[in-house]
């Protein structure tokens, strides 16, 4: 059983990612934080609404090392293990929906604001530069948040 309390600057066991569709953002946060801590933490990621994989955040995540092309989408309702010590949102509508779902869990939700790259409009490279700003936001945020704790 997790020792894991709201507040508490320990690192949970287990950490649910959240995003819109579970394309792009949420992805990114549950391989970087498995690239940095293995085995350590447990972590998934889901989405409020169903989305499809993403070509723009496959390529961003290989440029670093991460394979991406076994990831498939899934929302709150699909997640076989409904058990975390944190959910992590990470746009507005992913909150909201998070924190309805954790109503009946005793979990604590934590939101960062993170852009959503596929609304940058611009030449292919700005759209790319978009995800890769995306992915590097988010790699120094599991850092800060989960390191030396």
């Amino acid at each position: 059983m997790s020792q894991f309390r709201p507040g508490a600057k320990i690192r949970p066991n287990s950490v649910l990612f959240v995003c819109g569709m579970n394309s792009i953002r949420s992805p990114m946060a549950e391989a970087l934080t498995k690239k940095h801590f293995g085995q350590d933490i447990f972590v998934q990621s889901a989405g409020a609404l169903a989305g499809k994989l993403d070509g723009f955040m496959q390529q961003v995540m290989d440029e670093i090392g991460i394979d991406m092309s076994d990831h498939q989408p899934i929302i709150l309702e699909e997640l076989e293990d409904d058990f975390f010590d944190i959910i992590i949102t990470l746009s507005p509508e992913a909150h909201h929906r998070s924190l309805d779902w954790a109503s009946e869990r005793a979990v604590e939700v934590e939101y960062w604001p993170t852009m959503d790259p596929s609304t940058v409009a611009g030449s292919r490279q700005q759209v790319v530069d978009a995800y890769r700003a995306t992915r590097d936001a988010l790699n120094k945020r599991v850092q800060d948040r989960f390191d030396n704790i």
